[in-house]
């Protein structure tokens, strides 16, 4: 098939797909855990263009825990540490994937990109004027009162907040577009992307972090793909989530997810962003959105698996 011809899909991976509930997060852990998505996306390359996005949650906060442990070098701002995560798990993809490939007889056929994504805010976002995201370390009580930025008590502890302000565009877009039209695989827009704002021609870095689902989102609307895939740690949507009641849908429409999300029924900080991601993906004109688990990316492209949200 020609590679014009092929659907774009786009595959955006939880943090889960580096390191799993109860790790610790070492390097073999994380190239082990890759594998389990990535042998997927390298059979899937047959029959898509495929872009790759991913988060960054782990690796993020442990580069604020490091900064926090030694004051012998200067501290870096979020969002060169965010740059740094893009470079690290890039490299970790891509050379998972180039394994993967070779493995599967495909490699000298398929090229693979790793990109360093900005993504535009606007810096009168509200989300500006009520910092909300916990990130980094948990501090004790006695030394909030000394740190440099925002501070609140949440469930694991006194932590760092920071802004998730809405994400406007993907400065690479066009940049995409082209490589996707030449059959790369892109990995791109690593945790949501580095927040900046502009300044007349040029960007600014801030200090926030962008949710990554809501960034794959907005470049999934701008480079036209045809189907959005998120891969977390949980089968597919539920309702009645964590409760005696929970069921998983295998599909809900457009109004069916808004009804769900004004009654409360995707909590904030996991399934709502997916949720609406794959909302607002569909309403500018997408084909498929799919949220499933990172075990199962090619049994829900088939209809097996996962949960798929369906246009009215």
């Amino acid at each position: 098939m020609n590679s014009t011809e092929k659907p774009t899909l786009l595959v955006a991976l939880g943090g889960n797909a580096l390191v799993r509930k109860g790790q610790i997060g070492t390097i073999e852990e994380q190239f082990e855990n890759l594998r389990v998505p990535i042998s997927q996306v390298a059979r899937l390359c047959r029959e898509y263009r495929i872009i790759i996005t991913h988060g960054n949650g782990p690796q993020v906060g442990n580069l604020l825990l490091q900064q926090e442990c030694c004051d012998d070098v200067p501290k870096m701002p979020l969002e060169i540490l965010v740059a740094q995560t893009q470079g690290q798990i890039g490299y970790m993809i891509e050379s998972t994937l180039d394994s993967e490939l070779m493995r599967q007889g495909i490699a000298t056929a398929k090229p693979l990109v790793s990109l360093i994504s900005y993504v535009v805010v606007d810096e009168g976002c509200p989300a500006f004027l009520n910092p909300a995201k916990p990130i980094g370390p948990v501090f004790p009580q006695e030394r909030v009162h000394t740190l440099p930025y925002p501070v609140r008590n949440t469930e694991k502890g006194y932590r760092r907040v920071v802004a998730s302000p809405e994400p406007l565009t993907i400065v690479e877009k066009n940049e995409i577009m082209r490589l996707i039209d030449l059959d790369f695989i892109v990995i791109c827009c690593g945790g949501g992307g580095i927040p900046v704002v502009r300044e007349g021609r040029s960007f600014s870095g801030v200090d926030a972090v962008i949710d990554k689902d809501l960034a794959s989102a907005r470049l999934a609307q701008e480079v036209g793909v045809d189907i959005f895939l998120i891969a977390t740690d949980v089968q597919g949507v539920a309702i009645h989530y964590g409760t005696p009641d929970q069921v998983f849908l295998k599909s809900l429409t457009l109004a069916d997810a808004r009804s769900y999300l004004d009654k409360g029924q995707f909590p904030e900080g996991s399934m709502m962003p997916k949720v609406v991601a794959c909302s607002r993906f569909l309403s500018g004109k997408g084909k498929r959105a799919l949220i499933t688990s990172i075990a199962s990316i090619e049994a829900a492209l088939s209809g097996q698996a996962g949960t798929e949200i369906l246009c009215e």
